[in-house]
């Protein structure tokens, strides 16, 4: 059985696989860029293992309290050195990217104390955690105010306004490198380095804290390497590796870092306490893996935007620039076409493949959101899935995948669940694939 036949009896028409294996012939070279990026990454996260005396004893977890939880201790110092600062909290007890966020916030802010993000209006689940939307124990209840100065209209900090903004009441500086649901481009850790030397030069001694969620080992520099003074994200998404069942972690300058343990826990105990119960292995394992997942990853999110660029859709970002981030964006203009996509991902999913997503109303969002997302941890973005709140532009956001030809196969589903619903014509894909084949010379058995 040749390669046609075998997506063929996986439910891929001929004629989506060879437009596929059409737009692959021109990643070949991107694909070689991600492959060394890895290379790099996974040296630099090996290291830090060897560094750190990782051992078989680090595998095992404890209970109860916690105390002298070696594990949980050399994990951390793991994080610390991979990310190269002074100390890092991971933990299963941080249920989310939002909820490491906040714990970084109240944490590090006091009454009285603003928050600054220079990233425009950030992520919708974090809204209620400062009281853009008002909350019970949001933030502003606790006498924080928020300020935000929006990204210029080419993407880029505005650095003449961030300097304007910071006042003496400004404690923390809130920075979101990926788009979230943002029609934006994702910030580069270059970018993310200008920003924090304009805001130390005005008060060196403001906190930058980085949401760093989507954009781990993606380049060979975090923003901890930048100046930051915190960088925050889940175990579900990049770090995780696929293997981590739940978790967040808290990277940083040491004193923010305990401030942010005793909200995690309470104050007097911070990090000190906290079992890691029989967790360390995937913790580990996953961190370990992480760059070489995060590369499988990048490699479907390029793809997707080759696919669906060359069918006419705007992508974000297209299938040439440079990558900061695993999102890919891409505006569908519909939301049949939203569902379509979404129902195409998760048809491609090793998990709950036979589930149809439909679009609800979810906590912490304004508008109804569509999730595909059949993961082996539920609700990790890693794993291939898309998700996109229902709402004009119409736009989805992919990302994930654990193994690049499994990403391979459940963007190929997505483009065949489209041409099902009537979303793309037969006439408009033959039409684009002849196009390709002529331009790469390509010939598909």
């Amino acid at each position: 059985m040749n390669k046609t036949e075998l997506y063929r009896n996986a439910g891929i028409s001929e004629d989506v696989f060879r437009y596929g294996e059409a737009c692959l012939k021109e990643l070949e070279e991107r694909f070689r860029t991600i492959d060394e990026r890895a290379e790099y990454n996974q040296i630099k996260v090996l290291s830090a293992f060897q560094s750190a005396h990782v051992s078989e004893a680090c595998l095992s977890g404890t209970t109860g309290y916690g105390y002298n939880d070696i594990g949980r201790d050399t994990l951390e110092e793991v994080y610390a050195r991979t990310f190269h600062t002074e100390a890092a909290l991971v933990r299963p007890l941080i249920a989310c990217g939002t909820h490491a966020l906040a714990i970084a916030l109240f944490g590090n802010l006091r009454p009285g104390d603003e928050a600054l993000s220079i990233t425009g209006r950030p992520y919708d689940t974090l809204e209620e955690v400062i009281g853009i939307r008002p909350a019970r124990g949001s933030l502003r209840e606790y006498g924080v105010t928020y300020r935000e100065v929006d990204l210029k209209a080419d993407g880029s900090f505005d650095l003449e306004g961030i300097r304007a903004a910071i006042s003496d009441k400004t404690a923390l500086v809130m920075i979101q490198r990926s788009k979230g649901y943002a029609s934006r481009r994702t910030l580069s850790v270059s970018q993310i380095r200008e920003a924090i030397r304009a805001v130390k030069e005005v008060r060196a001694d403001l906190i930058c804290m980085v949401d760093n969620c989507y954009g781990e080992f993606v380049e060979t520099e975090e923003p901890s390497d930048a100046g930051a003074d915190l960088i925050v994200g889940s175990l579900i998404k990049n770090p995780g590796g696929g293997l981590a069942p739940s978790g967040g972690y808290i990277c940083g300058r040491k004193e923010c870092v305990e401030n942010a343990s005793f909200r995690m826990t309470c104050p007097g105990l911070g990090s000190e306490i906290g079992p890691s119960l029989t967790l360390n292995r995937s913790f580990y394992q996953g961190f370990f893996m992480a760059p070489v997942v995060t590369a499988a990853a990048l490699k479907g999110a390029i793809f997707a935007a080759a696919l669906y660029e060359r069918l006419g859709y705007e992508v974000l970002p297209d299938s040439r620039e440079e990558r900061h981030d695993i999102i890919q964006a891409i505006t569908l203009g519909s939301p049949e076409a939203v569902t379509a996509f979404c129902r195409g991902i998760q048809s491609g999913a090793p998990v709950d493949s036979f589930v149809t997503p439909e679009a609800w109303d979810m906590p912490g969002y304004d508008d109804p959101v569509i999730m595909a997302a059949g993961a082996f941890v539920m609700g990790s973005s890693i794993e291939l899935s898309a998700d996109g709140p229902l709402r004009p532009p119409y736009n989805v956001y992919f990302q994930g995948g654990l193994t690049w030809p499994s990403a391979k196969f459940g963007i190929l589903r997505s483009l065949q669940s489209m041409l099902d619903a009537g979303i793309i014509s037969p006439d408009r894909l033959s039409a684009d694939l002849k196009s390709t084949c002529n331009r790469t010379a390509i010939t598909v058995e």
